[in-house]
């Protein structure tokens, strides 16, 4: 008996470090997927201590050793048509270097909860990204990420001591089950400049939170938080791609120059 509990326990625990791992199946038929199909821009490999993950980097029309890291949402990858694509390409048209990276993701089937676990192997990729684009001429680095990838880079801020000069939050959710996944609980511990950027016609689980994030940079003491809401918008910003692209580029100018 007590030999069929050994053994019932390291297999739960073998599941359960299963579930609680990136799909590295799914990220290499991601990658099969896009890379061939790469028209700006190159794939590049980076290493986060245990895996190697897929990146695609992008130069800048005139280099000014500066770049951003653009983070995905949800289950996809770092050439996803939505948001993604359009970031990383049409920021380097604004003179910023971008490296779009893979995310840790679940299979087709998870829920959003079940992410939870994978916050914390967000911090070896950003770690990796930053290393990579310091390597390679750039002074000035800020995290970009759009939906859980902006809740993922709220968390990896409010945990790391990492030197970024801002953070742009396209489509950030307060989603409080786990404290991991409550990016207002992170906005109360990150300093440096943010820019929330909403659609107006966003998820509601968005919509409604505007106001407690607000509140959360507030108590951070952030004095250069911004909320900016794109009239006309939805969550993937379809059909506002180019108004996206402007406002990014309009505060990291802003920002930046400062």
């Amino acid at each position: 008996m007590k030999r069929l509990s050994k053994t019932l326990l390291i297999t739960a625990l073998l599941f359960s470090t299963t579930l609680q791992a990136s799909d590295l199946a799914k990220e290499k038929r991601w990658a099969d997927q896009v890379v061939d199909g790469i028209i700006d821009g190159e794939a590049i490999w980076l290493n986060d201590g245990t895996s190697e993950f897929l990146g695609i980097y992008t130069e800048a029309e005139e280099d000014k050793n500066r770049a951003v890291i653009v983070m995905h949402g949800t289950g996809i990858h770092p050439n996803w048509q939505q948001v993604i694509q359009p970031l990383r390409v049409g920021l380097t048209g604004r003179n910023w270097n971008t490296l779009a990276i893979q995310m840790p993701i679940l299979p087709n089937e998870a829920e959003y909860p079940e992410y939870a676990p994978l916050y914390d192997e967000v911090a070896p990729r950003i770690n990796a990204a930053i290393k990579y684009l310091q390597d390679n001429g750039s002074k000035e680095i800020v995290l970009i990420g759009h939906s859980q990838g902006a809740s993922m880079t709220a968390y990896y801020l409010s945990t790391s001591k990492a030197k970024v000069g801002g953070f742009v939050a396209i489509g950030m959710a307060a989603f409080a089950d786990d404290p991991r996944m409550d990016s207002t609980r992170a906005l109360e511990k990150i300093k440096i400049p943010v820019l929330d950027l909403y659609g107006a016609e966003d998820l509601q689980l968005i919509l409604k939170s505007t106001e407690a994030r607000a509140a959360a940079a507030k108590t951070a003491g952030n004095e250069n938080y911004t909320q900016v809401r794109l009239a006309g918008s939805n969550h993937f910003f379809d059909g506002k791609e180019e108004q996206l692209v402007i406002a990014v580029a309009s505060w990291l100018e802003e920002t930046t120059s400062k």
